[in-house]
């Protein structure tokens, strides 16, 4: 099973794609949100630690959610994860098999995220992503995805 990696500034088009994608396939892919995922960490209270040590445990944690998804779910193909993944570092934690930047966006209403992120360098993402056409997109992802 393959882990796709959508990655980008908030607001950039990172779960709209990852919805796309998946309507394409019915619904029957799995996706992670880090909103969601975020939401219900901490027994439902939210971890909403946006700071470097949080941003980390954030990377790992949606890590680790898709390695026990690999486990218990053989049916897909690959799972949808969208998630800012700002830093060199998270991305490194994460270890997708396939990078999608959303680099629609030059900055975000977050002036913390702003000063943290790093964009990936172009030889570490398989789709660097300019606009936000997420049908165009995703039948060009899938394409390619299935013919790899």
């Amino acid at each position: 099973m393959k882990t796709i990696l959508i990655m980008g500034l908030p607001d950039s088009g990172k779960t709209t794609l990852s919805q796309t994608i998946k309507d394409a396939y019915n619904g029957t892919l799995f996706t992670l949100n880090a909103d969601e995922v975020r939401a219900a960490a901490n027994e439902g209270a939210g971890d909403w630690d946006f700071s470097k040590e949080g941003r980390i445990r954030q990377a790992k944690r949606m890590a680790s959610l898709v390695k026990e998804e690999s486990i218990s779910n053989k049916e897909n193909d690959f799972i949808i994860v969208d998630f800012i993944c700002p830093t060199e570092e998270t991305r490194k934690l994460f270890n997708a098999d396939i990078t999608i930047w959303m680099d629609t966006v030059k900055e975000c209403q977050f002036e913390d995220t702003n000063q943290i992120f790093e964009p990936p360098p172009e030889e570490e993402v398989d789709y660097h992503i300019l606009t936000q056409d997420a049908e165009f997109w995703a039948e060009l992802i899938i394409k390619d995805i299935h013919e790899k």
